[in-house]
Formats: structure tokens, sequence, C-alpha cells
């Protein structure tokens, strides 16, 4: 028998063990979160980190060993950190796996009480797939169903910051190419990629560029206005014509589109971009970021 990999324990880099481990939020067995409560009388707030994995991988055991943790919690700030369904399972596609971040945030809401947490102090932070979601919930028009009969999805899925780090600028792939430089042509091989991100079985037949709904939902940097939530970016990886899919989806020209989106719409942007010289003045970092928007 195939032995089962064992999972980290949910213990932060400060040795302190999760409040709640493997709460669940939703029906699929990835829907899981766990929660380190800040030592307070009164509700606090919370960010919520996503981890990256390119919707196929990864896990939430990412950012244990994270040194922002300890920094957050000693500020009175909350930490959960989620999973969420793979983009391989039904319903498909890069949307079904963000609407399971969705659910985790309007279930953490919904149980304010329990987790004694400020429901108007939420932010979301994450890497890669991660950021992007963070970034898709920051800039999207609020996803509360009132009517709906889960009361977990009467909730509002606004939030107040969000932090992304080595972030694709928009889940419209089929942008990328504008905003890296490069040909818009793809091979039959790139297409079914997209198709599949996309939430369809194959491109075959299919005029992806045409597929406006699913695109529109997908293209946060589109969505983006002066009404969004703050952002805070940072991309660490080199400049240059990419010569592979980790160098295209992380490429640090996404980190521009999205600053010069947000100068454009007027949203407030920390976004650093060493490689291409793209630095804030204010030197601030994730914490010291989130912490002041708490406080606004």
């Amino acid at each position: 028998m195939e032995q089962q990999q064992q999972l980290p324990e949910a213990v932060n880099a400060a040795g302190v063990r999760a409040t709640y481990c493997n709460e669940t939020y939703g029906p699929h067995e990835r829907n899981t979160f766990d929660i380190w409560l800040a030592d307070s009388q009164e509700p606090t707030p919370l960010v919520i980190f996503i981890h990256g994995g390119g919707f196929i991988g990864g896990d939430k055991s990412r950012y244990y060993e994270s040194e922002d943790w300890p920094r957050l919690l000693e500020a009175g700030v909350s930490v959960a950190s989620i999973n969420y369904r793979y983009m391989n399972e039904p319903p498909y596609g890069i949307l079904s796996s963000m609407n399971d971040s969705k659910r985790c945030l309007q279930y953490i809401r919904n149980n304010a009480e329990k987790f004694n947490i400020d429901k108007e102090k939420i932010a979301c932070s994450g890497g890669s797939a991660g950021a992007g979601t963070a970034l898709w919930l920051a800039f999207s028009d609020d996803m509360a169903e009132p009517e709906s009969e889960d009361p977990v999805l009467r909730e509002s899925t606004k939030i107040v910051a969000a932090g992304a780090f080595v972030a694709q600028s928009t889940y419209d792939i089929l942008r990328w190419s504008e905003i890296i430089g490069l040909p818009a042509e793809k091979s039959q091989q790139e297409l079914q990629m997209i198709a599949r991100a996309f939430g369809l079985n194959s491109a075959k037949g299919v005029d992806l560029y045409a597929q406006t709904d699913i695109r529109n939902n997908l293209d946060f940097l589109k969505k983006m206005s002066a009404d969004g939530a703050p952002i805070f970016v940072y991309n660490d990886k080199e400049a240059g014509i990419p010569t592979n899919e980790d160098e295209l989806q992380h490429h640090p020209l996404h980190a521009k589109a999205l600053k010069d989106r947000a100068d454009e719409v007027g949203l407030e942007a920390v976004v650093y971009a060493p490689s291409i010289s793209l630095i804030d003045e204010s030197g601030k970092d994730l914490v010291e970021f989130l912490l002041e928007k708490f406080r606004d």
C-alpha cells in the first residue's frame, strides 16, 4: 500500500500552533483552513493567505514559516491559511479555484464571532495563483448573494487590502502577450492550456477570444478601479524574454502592468519589481502596509 504523504503540522515560524486546524468551509475535501487568533478581547483584523501552485498544486502549509505571521499576531492581527480545489477538478478552471477562496472569506465572515474577527478589517495575500486570487477579490464588485439560502454566500466578499507576490496581472491569459511584449500567435498546445484555465474541455473549434464572459470575470486588471482595495505587489524575478512558462507567468512586467493600471484609475499601489527599477519610495513591506490599512 502506498504511504500517504505526511502533511506539516500547523505551527508558525514562532512555534505557535494554529488555534483551529483544518476547519471546513465547504463541501470539497480541500475546503479547509487553519487560523491563528491574535490574543485580544476585541475583534481583530485578519489576513487570509492563499497559496500558489498554478491552481494545480500547493497547500496551506506554504506560509507556515513566514516571518510575517508572528509580526502580524504580535500586532493584534489574526492569520489564516487556506486550501482550495485545483482547477483540474469539477467544475474546472481558474474560476472554480478562486470561488473556493471567495467562499472561505465569506465563511470566516459568517463565523466572525467564533473567530473573534472584525468583519470590516479582512485582507488577503498570497503568491502567484494566491496573489492573483487576492487581486481578483480586491477588484471585483461585491459578490455577496443576499437572497441565497446559504447564509455563507450572503456575506460580503470585499476586502480592505491585498498583498501579491510574483503575481500575474490578469487571468485573461490571452492578454499576456501584449503585457509582456510577445507575439500574439499561440500554438495549439498553448490554446488548449488556456481553454482549460477558462474552464473549457477543449480549444478545438472554440474561439477563445470570443469567450467574453469568462475573460471579463478573470480579468482583474480590467476590473481595477479607484474603489478597489489598495494593493501591495512584490516581484523579484528577472526581466527579459521568457523562455518557459514559469518566466512568463511571473515576469516583472506583470507588476508594472498592475502599477500602470493603478496609476491610471487612481488606486493606491505599493509596487516593487527591482529588475525593472520599479521601487516604491515608501520602502514599506507587506506587514507595514497591511497594518496601515487596518488603522485607516
